[in-house]
């Protein structure tokens, strides 16, 4: 693939999330109004999107923007001795499904990433998360996909892989721009 290439798939993927800009912003306002009142957030990939994912709750336990009070944010991967036990004792399908089962509850957000929307580990916690009461949101590559289907709410872009993946990043942090900018309406004081 050529740079000139690159670009045009990455603006293509960006088209797409512009397109999504309301979703964003809804789902700012509900993550402040539900980690404001003691939920968590809940986030897994694979890879490339288990960064993504980790980015995501540093943001929420650290600050995006603004200096404000930490937020309950977990990011699944990189539960080490979690995956690598559940991996071995029950198969990586299930790495992500069994935390979701021991820390989700009712009005909790569980967060997926994939690039392809495939990902059987991340279908299984999608299940879990939908079990446990939580909402289940995904960012994924091009609709219809597996995860779309069993998610709660997606957010599908258009576009190779890797020019989503990119896409997925400028989502994280625009939903973290509508999360702090939701926060006084929430209840929470921005300093």
């Amino acid at each position: 693939m050529s740079v000139e290439r690159h670009l045009a798939g990455l603006a293509e993927s960006l088209a797409g999330l512009r397109g999504q800009a309301s979703l964003l912003t809804r789902w700012g306002d509900a993550l402040a109004r539900r980690l404001s009142a003691g939920g968590r957030l809940l986030a897994a990939g694979n890879g490339g999107s288990a960064a993504e994912a980790q980015h995501l709750t540093a943001e929420l336990v650290g600050r995006y923007r603004d200096d404000r009070p930490p937020f309950s944010a977990i990011a699944l991967c990189v539960e080490s001795s979690s995956v690598t036990a559940i991996g071995n004792d029950y198969g990586y399908e299930q790495v992500f499904a069994r935390q979701v089962t021991a820390h989700a509850r009712p009005g909790d957000v569980v967060v997926l990433l994939s690039t392809s929307g495939r990902s059987p580990n991340l279908l299984h916690a999608a299940r879990a998360g939908r079990a446990a009461g939580a909402s289940v949101w995904a960012l994924t590559g091009p609709a219809p996909n597996p995860l779309a289907g069993v998610a709660d709410e997606v957010l599908a872009l258009p576009g190779p892989a890797c020019n989503v993946q990119e896409a997925q990043l400028v989502a994280v942090h625009a939903l973290c721009e509508a999360f702090e900018a939701a926060l006084p309406a929430a209840g929470r004081r921005v300093s």
